[in-house]
């Protein structure tokens, strides 16, 4: 698995793990010798860990042997700095994965799960939004997500490689990174803020609990049908940033206002302003169905970053791009 020390990817070596899978999990070298989040998992002692990067091809190639299923989640995300430093996201997203989609192709594997995002669709032309809607890049890192995408299938089209495409909305919960909504808002007000600073308040989003996301993942790896095909991971509700705010605020039992700030706005015709999926293809292939409600999920979402040794790791003053 790629970007197994990150936020879904160390949930879902966890949940590989538990249910007794064999798991290489792929951490981005660092001269630290840090695992990042599988620093955290109960399971490490049963998984092997590797350290490395996947804009190396040889170093994919090496990654990827004997290896049956590929899981590759390992990307840049962070929006924001899509506008400053829009090269490293091609390298990363769309590099890494032709890297990736060449070892799979040489070494064999039996599915290669390439990980895409609901913000290749930009703004939502019609509701709920189902694996047809059309593709708008309307960010640097969209773009770079679209071109991955696409280079992920025509590897399935001009060399049967397995391939499909699992496209999750807005996943949450605990060790999620500082530059998402729901950390953003939560890790404030647990530092005591009573303003809590955040940017457009009516876009909306469709949450999905990190736990769920990976059951998704782990659904489609089983099943027997979609190879070639794209399957959204998704709730089928949206809720607004300002809704959102206004919900955790009364889960954490604080009051508290909102200042808008204009540095934490995307530029006009980037903010993508709605996003709802609808999930119907998947739940038709093979049941699956999200199963933690946002509230709920909230709230254990809340008591892990209530906890001093979790929140101590993010900067809640800090709006890093």
């Amino acid at each position: 698995m790629t970007g197994a020390d990150g936020f879904i990817g160390s949930h879902l070596v966890e949940q590989l793990a538990n249910e007794g899978a064999d798991v290489t999990a792929l951490a981005q070298y660092s001269s630290q010798n840090s695992w990042g989040w599988l620093e955290k998992v109960t399971c490490l002692e049963r998984i092997r860990v590797l350290t490395g990067d996947i804009r190396d091809p040889h170093y994919c190639d090496h990654a990827t042997e004997n290896v049956d299923v590929v899981f590759h989640l390992a990307a840049l995300i962070p929006i924001p700095y899509s506008y400053r430093a829009p090269d490293s996201f091609i390298d990363t997203n769309v590099r890494g994965t032709l890297n990736l989609c060449q070892a799979a192709r040489k070494n064999g594997v039996s599915k290669f799960l390439h990980t895409s995002t609901s913000e290749v669709y930009g703004t939502a032309q019609y509701i709920p939004m189902d694996e047809t809607h059309p593709l708008k890049a309307q960010s640097p890192y969209s773009a770079s997500k679209i071109g991955a995408d696409a280079l992920a299938m025509s590897f399935y089209h001009s060399f049967q490689l397995p391939v499909v495409i699992v496209r999750p909305f807005n996943t949450y919960g605990p060790r999620q990174s500082a530059r998402a909504i729901i950390p953003t808002i939560i890790s404030q007000l647990a530092s005591g803020r009573t303003e809590v600073r955040l940017g457009d308040l009516t876009t909306t989003r469709d949450f999905t609990f990190v736990e769920d996301t990976c059951r998704g993942f782990v659904a489609i790896a089983r099943m027997d049908c979609g190879i070639g095909e794209v399957f959204h991971i998704g709730s089928n509700q949206e809720i607004s940033v300002g809704e959102l705010f206004t919900l955790i605020a009364e889960l954490m039992g604080m009051q508290a206002t909102v200042a808008q700030e204009p540095s934490r706005f995307r530029p006009a015709k980037s903010e993508v302003l709605r996003l709802r999926c609808n999930n119907e293809k998947l739940r038709h292939a093979c049941g699956f169905v999200p199963r933690v409600s946002l509230r709920a999920g909230l709230e254990r979402t809340i008591q892990w970053f209530q906890r001093r040794e979790n929140l101590s790791q993010y900067k809640p003053d800090l709006y890093n791009v």
